[in-house]
């Protein structure tokens, strides 16, 4: 499972980052729990919660469609197309709290990825 491995990791980097930016913002608005109504703070937090209720799952199944035998050009397509698209919506979502190209960029393409992993797994597990 070397391909998902590499895209765990980077993905775990990306976190790290965005996890880092809602630290940096608690400490210097001296805010310990919760966001205390800061829109900045609330914006970073849910970037950071974006991120982790989407990419587990994403990586769960790549690592079972790699362990189904899938080709290692799909899922590195799979793993690319993760981390692009999180971190668009990241972007996006970072910049502004209304629409922007990022975060819809970054959440259909989310979903158009997860749909077709899913949709995969299903076909491999069926065949």
């Amino acid at each position: 499972m070397n391909v998902t491995l590499l895209y765990a990791g980077l993905a775990v980097l990306v976190l790290l980052v965005l996890s880092w930016r809602v630290v940096r913002l608690r400490r210097s608005l001296r805010i310990g729990l919760g966001d205390g109504g800061n829109a900045d703070l609330q914006r970073a937090t849910r970037v950071h919660g974006n991120f982790l209720e989407y990419t587990p799952i994403a990586l769960l199944l790549l690592a079972l469609l790699e362990f189904s035998g899938l080709a290692s050009v799909w899922l590195h397509a799979g793993g690319v197309a993760l981390l692009v698209f999180r971190s668009l919506h990241a972007f996006g979502l970072s910049s502004s709290a209304g629409t922007s190209f990022g975060r819809f960029a970054g959440t259909l393409g989310t979903w158009l990825l997860l749909a077709a992993l899913a949709v995969t797994a299903v076909v491999r597990a069926l065949a």
